[in-house]
């Protein structure tokens, strides 16, 4: 079995939590760029595509030794290998989906997963009538293969799309099996060991922030019928 790098790449880097945070999606639109055929961009012209200042990406690039060239801006190509091998999509890592339900299903069926360094490994659920079916190329197994499927197939990443109350048991059997990085979609908090990374995907809580600020465009006095306006 091959030992997984990841924790140790982790370990070293010096770039801060919210600069890790925005380089997926620097990621992103250099990859854009690269399909389009262009070399090189403008700080300016890749800042304006990822919706953050010059400054903010000409500092967040800085911690990847990277600050492109005056008069030419950044080469494209270079930049993906840089931000690639931040985040480790040189590499393949595997992943396993608990939870096959509507949303397990859309994660299985997302094209991203190969195209950024990832390999659907395993997908699982405690509900036998789902156990045996093919998604996305993949069996389903049992909820009590689960630590075999993580051994088997060295997998880095658990990903739970399972209801509140089943979230914290997945947790606790991936984190036994050996699995230290999680993604959960499941609306609960888990409680995990100081040395396993969670990343919290709660749409519920998105929508309500998008709500709120609905909300206070409706109530801003630029919005707010003007004198004579029918009401």
């Amino acid at each position: 079995m091959a030992e997984r790098p990841f924790a140790a790449a982790r370990a070293r880097s010096p770039i801060p939590d919210a600069t890790v945070a925005r380089l997926p999606l620097y990621h992103r639109v250099l990859l854009g760029l690269a399909d389009q055929g262009m070399a090189t961009v403008s700080s300016d012209a890749l800042a304006a595509s990822a919706g953050v200042s010059p400054a903010k990406l000409r500092k967040d690039l800085s911690f990847l030794g990277s600050y492109g060239t005056r008069g030419v801006g950044y080469d494209v190509a270079h930049l993906l290998g840089q931000i690639g091998g931040e985040l480790g999509i040189s590499l393949e890592w595997p992943v396993v989906v608990v939870g096959v339900g509507h949303l397990g299903h859309a994660l299985a069926n997302y094209g991203g997963f190969a195209t950024r360094g990832f390999r659907l490994a395993g997908l699982v659920d405690a509900d036998s009538a789902l156990v045996g079916s093919v998604v996305a190329g993949v069996t389903v197994q049992p909820l009590a293969e689960l630590a075999d499927i993580v051994r088997a197939e060295n997998i880095a990443i658990g990903v739970i799309a399972t209801p509140a109350d089943a979230a914290q048991g997945v947790a606790e059997l991936l984190i036994d099996a050996g699995v230290q990085s999680i993604l959960n979609f499941a609306p609960v908090v888990l409680a995990v060991p100081d040395d396993v990374e969670v990343r919290k995907v709660d749409l519920a809580s998105e929508l309500q922030i998008l709500a709120f600020h609905e909300q206070r465009k409706l109530s801003s006095p630029l919005m707010a019928p003007a004198v004579g306006d029918a009401l």
